[in-house]
C-alpha cells in the first residue's frame, strides 16, 4: 500500500473514532431515546417505500389492462391478415398448377401435330426383307 492510501485509510479511521465520540458527548437525548427516535425514522421510510411500491405496482397493472385489448385487437388483426394471405396462396398455387398442366396439354399437342405432319411429309421406305450374302472364297484366294 503506497503512503498516501495508508494515510487516507489511518485518517479516515481517526475521524470515525472522533465523529463517533463527539456524538455520543453531543447528544441532546439519552441513547435510548434516539434509538427509538431512529427506529421510527426507519418504520416511516419502511412504510413509505412500501407504500410507493405498492403504487407502483398497481400503476403498472393498470397500463399493463389498458394495453391487453390492444394487444388483443392487434393479434386478431394479424392473425386475420396471415389467413387471409394463405388463402390467395392457395388461390395462386391452384391457378399455377392449373395452368402448368395447360400448358402442359399444349405441348403434347403442339408436339403430336408437328411429328404427324413431319411424318406425312416424308416419304415412306418400302419395307424390305433382309438377304443373307454368303461370300466364298475363290480357290485362288486362297492360295494367295
Amino acid at each position: 500500500m503506497s503512503k498516501g492510501a495508508a494515510g487516507f485509510v489511518l485518517g479516515s479511521v481517526f475521524g470515525a473514532a472522533v465523529g463517533a465520540v463527539a456524538g455520543i458527548m453531543l447528544a441532546p437525548r439519552s441513547g435510548a431515546e434516539s434509538r427509538a427516535m431512529a427506529a421510527d425514522a426507519m418504520n416511516d421510510a419502511w412504510d413509505a417505500a412500501a407504500d410507493a411500491y405498492e403504487k407502483g405496482g398497481s400503476v403498472v397493472n393498470d397500463r399493463l389492462s389498458g394495453l391487453r385489448p390492444t394487444v388483443d385487437a392487434t393479434t386478431d388483426e394479424l392473425r386475420a391478415k396471415i389467413d387471409l394471405a394463405r388463402e390467395r396462396m392457395d388461390q395462386l398455387r391452384s391457378t399455377l398448377s392449373d395452368n402448368v398442366a395447360a400448358a402442359a396439354d399444349t405441348v403434347t399437342n403442339t408436339v403430336t401435330a408437328v411429328a404427324d405432319k413431319v411424318g406425312a411429309a416424308v416419304p415412306q421406305a418400302p419395307a424390305t426383307e433382309a438377304v443373307d450374302v454368303h461370300v466364298e472364297e475363290s480357290s485362288e484366294d486362297a492360295e494367295a
